[in-house]
């Protein structure tokens, strides 16, 4: 079986994939954790890391004691085709992600809306070629922002149930501003592209995809899953053609 490791800003997420099928995933609070998993850890016998947090050379190390590991770069072979014009800057998670959609629909115009720390967008074309996309700061981070970089604007916690349009309340204003304004951006992207793109599918991925889907106009399939799934493939692709 194969071990996938994601290792993003907040957390670290783990998955078993048995060909293309996920037996198992888990989130960790951070790699000691997962590399306290041996019950996990036994079950493989390939891993790929992607990560998106640099300094973890010696706990790649200890797992690599443990079984065979690849570490996703930008020198990995990917079966997409990457016209990205700065790919060494490309965050491994973006064509990931690129890969997990690619997998689920090939020779397809897909984008895919990463709601995590950061709102990413990754396009896709019929031709299956990764043209690249958008990065906007993410929910959270809006919110830290408005509290960091004004001196009276508290630090407001992300309250999901709140739907107005009108704050009537600081509070409530930048729960609209945020709240209602990354719906309304990430709606106004995909019609941008619709625009330009034929047939095109939307895929909703990260930690913030379900609140996102909930208030979306457009459609949009939610996948929680998609960069693990992408890196099951990357790592299939890379033990084939080594």
């Amino acid at each position: 079986m194969n071990l996938v490791i994601d290792i993003g800003n907040t957390c670290v997420k783990a998955a078993l994939f048995k060909n293309n099928h996920l037996i198992d995933h888990k989130t960790f609070n951070d790699f000691n954790e997962l590399l306290a998993d041996k019950t996990l850890l036994n079950q493989a016998q390939h891993a790929i890391i992607c990560s998106v947090v640099d300094g973890l050379d010696k706990w790649y190390e200890k797992l690599n004691v443990v079984l065979p590991i690849h570490l996703f770069t930008d020198k990995t072979k990917i079966p997409l085709i990457n016209s990205y014009q700065s790919i060494s800057t490309l965050g491994s998670d973006r064509i990931a992600a690129a890969v997990g959609a690619y997998s689920l629909y090939p020779n397809s115009n897909v984008l895919v809306v990463d709601a995590g720390t950061c709102i990413k967008y990754n396009f896709t074309n019929v031709h299956n070629e990764y043209l690249g996309g958008g990065i906007s700061p993410g929910i959270q981070m809006k919110f830290k922002a408005l509290h960091q970089f004004t001196s009276k604007l508290p630090l407001i916690d992300f309250d999901k149930s709140f739907t107005d349009l009108v704050g009537v309340n600081t509070q409530q204003s930048i729960l609209s501003g945020v709240l209602n304004g990354s719906v309304a951006e990430v709606d106004g992207i995909i019609n941008q592209y619709k625009q330009q793109y034929s047939n095109l599918i939307c895929l909703l991925t990260g930690g913030d995809g379900e609140y996102l889907a909930n208030r979306l106009k457009n459609s949009i399939f939610a996948h929680q899953n998609l960069i693990l799934i992408g890196l099951n493939t990357i790592l299939a692709y890379h033990l084939e053609n080594n």
